[in-house]
């Protein structure tokens, strides 16, 4: 099969985000004048190390972009297995000043770098300020660049001086409603890198 995106696909749900897969799900936490925010993002991702920056994109102008234009600051919440439930129910399309740490369940915890909260028990959060903001084609697509600031790990996750996956099972988003649970991993040295 082959197509043009811009002619259609002819099928019944868009391969697009199942092709581009596992992705990681930035679960991006804000706070602004209409309260505080928590919402998955599955257009995320790591984007260089010195400074450490990250990037999510929006697909419409959402309560995250609107808090995060408001206040410059967001955090980025890692996914468990564990947190999966409250991580859906967080998806939810809500009223703009509907609190969805309340609504699933969550305890906020205070981030030390920005004003923001925090999903307390996340494996690990990132605290960023917004460095920039680029309107991508299409409407209301929105890329949002942040240099992280301050780094949350949870001490369980730590084993020998590392951040170990394999302790909380992060999530990655598929395509459609599916979704995986990292449970496997190996490791593998590049050619000619010292053991």
């Amino acid at each position: 099969m082959f197509y043009r995106p811009e002619d259609g696909h002819g099928l019944p749900h868009n391969p697009f985000n199942a092709i581009v897969s596992p992705r990681p799900i930035g679960w991006i936490s804000t706070t602004g004048s209409q309260g505080d925010n928590l919402a998955p993002y599955s257009f995320f991702n790591a984007t260089a190390y010195v400074p450490p920056q990250v990037m999510f994109a929006s697909t419409g102008v959402k309560d995250s972009l609107l808090n995060i234009r408001e206040t410059g600051v967001f955090a980025v919440n890692v996914v468990s297995e564990a947190l999966f439930e409250a991580m859906n129910a967080s998806s939810a399309a809500l009223p703009r000043n509907t609190d969805e740490f309340d609504l699933a369940g969550l305890q906020k915890a205070p981030c030390t770098t920005i004003a923001c909260p925090r999903v307390m028990g996340a494996p690990a959060t990132l605290e960023c300020r917004l460095t920039q903001e680029v309107a991508l084609k299409g409407q209301d697509n929105v890329l949002v660049l942040g240099e992280v600031t301050g780094v949350h790990l949870r001490d369980d996750c730590m084993i020998d001086g590392r951040f170990d996956v394999t302790r909380f099972n992060p999530v990655a988003r598929l395509g459609y409603r599916d979704y995986t649970v990292v449970r496997e991993v190996f490791e593998r040295a590049r050619p000619g890198e010292a053991p």
